[in-house]
């Protein structure tokens, strides 16, 4: 048990600093980080991708508090649009959360190597939408915001590989971007770890300490380390410019999609 909670402070980290720095959440690490913990663990096969998913969702909430809470010091968090974009966001990862418990572990892995693949290219090609329209209405912000919350649900992170880009592309500066989808984050952490809570309810064969498909014990050690990290990395965010970490974090990407791709195989 000590080991474990040791390897996940490693993972909080790294993932607090990026949520810090990226507005990404730090999710797409989290989980293949936690499905190489609890396969030494000894965690049933068919539960692991589930619970890493629930555990990141989770450890987002206090990562993205703590990212929130220094951009918002910064003045880059547009609140109009955290506000407009909510109700989506809740409603489609919650839903989103329900759907990944029927899924099975091997379907999640595939969603996860597939999105991991594509957000690596992105930062490596430096892909940026054209900035050639304004914010959509309300009712596109609840759609966008639904669409944001399910892919989100179904690999374990807080949106910001999604809300980044769409929010750059309505003419809404890239820092301030990545601050609101630090806030963003929030909402799709809250309802996704109460949707794999729910999902994951009463079966008997979860490990000990398991809240639903929530693992308590890695949520703890991550969420020591990631919190301070946080805030550490949105200060980088604000005063150096961000492209050769984008690259670095891109090649991990990969490494860690690959790996899963050829356990997949």
């Amino acid at each position: 048990m000590m080991t474990m909670i040791a390897a996940c402070l490693a993972v909080g980290l790294i993932a607090g600093f990026l949520a810090g720095l990226l507005g990404v959440g730090g999710g797409l690490v989290i989980v293949p980080a936690l499905l190489a913990v609890f396969h030494l663990a000894g965690i049933l096969p068919e539960h692991q991708q589930h619970l890493a998913l629930g555990t990141s969702l989770a450890t987002i909430m206090f990562t993205g508090i703590a990212s929130v809470r220094a951009h918002h010091a910064k003045g880059a968090v547009r609140w109009d649009i955290v506000r407009q974009i909510t109700p989506g966001i809740i409603a489609g990862t919650f839903i989103g959360a329900q759907i990944a418990g029927l899924i099975s572990t091997r379907g999640l892995q595939w969603i996860f190597v597939v999105f991991a693949y594509v957000v690596a290219a992105q930062m490596l090609l430096d892909l940026k939408p054209k900035p050639s329209r304004q914010l959509p209405a309300r009712s596109g912000m609840l759609s966008v915001g639904g669409v944001i919350g399910v892919l989100s649900s179904w690999v374990g992170i807080g949106g910001g590989s999604l809300s980044v880009p769409f929010l750059s592309a309505c003419n809404v500066p890239v820092k301030t971007a990545i601050g609101t989808s630090s806030a963003i984050g929030v909402p799709i952490a809250l309802a996704g770890a109460a949707g794999y809570i729910a999902s994951g309810w009463g079966i008997a064969s979860l490990p000990n300490y398991s809240l639903g498909y929530v693992y308590i014990p890695a949520l703890l050690g991550i969420v020591l380390a990631s919190f301070p990290m946080a805030k550490v990395g949105a200060a980088v965010a604000h005063r150096l410019p961000v492209p050769t970490l984008k690259k670095c974090f891109a090649a991990l990407l990969i490494i860690l999609a690959s790996k899963m791709l050829w356990s997949l195989w």
